[in-house]
């Protein structure tokens, strides 16, 4: 089963940006429908962005404009840029891969967003 490793969360200032990179293991990364999730407290999951394998991109609502969501096959890696940060990003960030035999989650990756 293929394993998710989240990185590049942290506390930043709003309107300030950060990169998360999620590191997938196995070799059928290029297969996988790669997405972002986040969860605030008190708050459901809800989708931030999701790349397909085919390249087709979706974006929540409330990031539309401002997180791109992009891969490096070659390297296993899905990553989000997330510009132009407001205190409502505020949560825990998940990666998330999935095709028509598995669905796999990191653990998270915390992203804080305040002055």
């Amino acid at each position: 089963q293929v394993q998710l490793v989240e990185s590049g969360g942290g506390l930043v200032q709003p309107g300030g940006s950060l990169r998360l990179s999620c590191v997938a293991s196995g070799s059928s990364f290029s297969t996988y429908t790669m997405s972002w999730y986040r969860q605030a407290p008190g708050k459901q999951r809800e989708l931030v962005a999701q790349l397909g394998s085919t390249g087709y991109t979706r974006y929540g609502d409330s990031v539309e404009g401002r997180f791109t969501i992009s891969r490096d096959n070659a390297q296993n890696t899905v990553y989000l840029q997330m510009d132009s940060l407001k205190p409502e990003d505020t949560a825990v960030y998940y990666c998330d891969a999935y095709n028509a035999y598995e669905d796999a989650w990191g653990q998270g990756t915390q992203v804080t967003v305040s002055s």
